[in-house]
């Protein structure tokens, strides 16, 4: 899924109990619903397909879904859950497909993952490039939020059941709009370290990065249900399609 120095074959193994803990796996179905009224009934390419946790049920609604991820034992994964999906290894920042598709989507946090501004406009021209003549991209996309950082830092608890306590934490880097951090999964007597750099970005900067490939900006949204993108957001989902001349 990924480029750079991080890869989640090690976060495999415990991505599923996670995203369920969380709430993405729920989260799934809308998703795929969003996504399908895209589609046509055409082709689609997941950028950091994952375990196929939006690609399987987006595939099950009779839409032909490719990926790609750079992690061995995600793609293990997807290859367990389902046959219908064709996947391969690669970098979403650079990429490139024979086949055009009418939608691309880059769901949840993998957009950020790319883990600087070259990449991730990289990803996009890749993107643009693989589109059909109507074709849309989709990117989901976290709002940047500083409240809690102390001298650049923050802990914070994402979740805790009678099992499991999960905290994230963070050093932030504003000149390169990096976020270094790491999660920690207590579990039991086990302790679980997960480490990650994002790169955060601003809806407007977005919108100009893909306007420099060639994409303008269709709709927004601040969910998956397609509620009100507004200043209380926490995360966007932006529509895109090729810039008509």
């Amino acid at each position: 899924m990924l480029s750079g120095e991080f890869s989640y074959d090690e976060f495999a193994p415990v991505y599923e109990k996670y995203t369920g803990m969380i709430g993405r796996i729920a989260e799934a179905d809308e998703t795929a619903a969003f996504l399908e009224r895209f589609c046509g009934g055409r082709s689609a390419l997941e950028l950091g397909i994952g375990n196929g946790r939006v690609a399987v049920p987006l595939s099950e609604r009779g839409v032909k879904v490719e990926g790609i991820d750079n992690s061995d034992n995600m793609l293990k994964l997807l290859a367990k859950r389902s046959d219908l999906i064709k996947a391969w290894k690669g970098n979403i920042a650079a990429f490139s497909s024979e086949q055009h598709y009418h939608l691309l989507y880059c769901v949840y946090n993998t957009f950020m993952v790319l883990a600087t501004r070259e990449e991730q406009i990289a990803c996009l021209r890749s993107a643009a490039e693989a589109l059909d003549a109507e074709g849309i991209v989709v990117i989901e996309v976290r709002v940047p939020d500083f409240d809690g950082f102390v001298r650049g830092q923050r802990t914070t608890t994402v979740f805790v059941d009678h099992e499991n306590t999960f905290l994230n934490a963070e050093i932030h880097e504003p000149l390169n709009q990096n976020l270094l951090q790491t999660f920690l999964w207590f579990s039991g007597t086990s302790v679980r370290r997960i480490p990650e750099r994002l790169r955060y970005v601003y809806h407007q900067e977005l919108d100009t990065m893909a306007e420099c490939v060639g994409l303008e900006l269709v709709e927004r949204w601040e969910d998956w249900k397609r509620g009100a993108f507004t200043n209380e957001s926490k995360r966007h989902i932006s529509v895109y399609r090729r810039t008509r001349l």
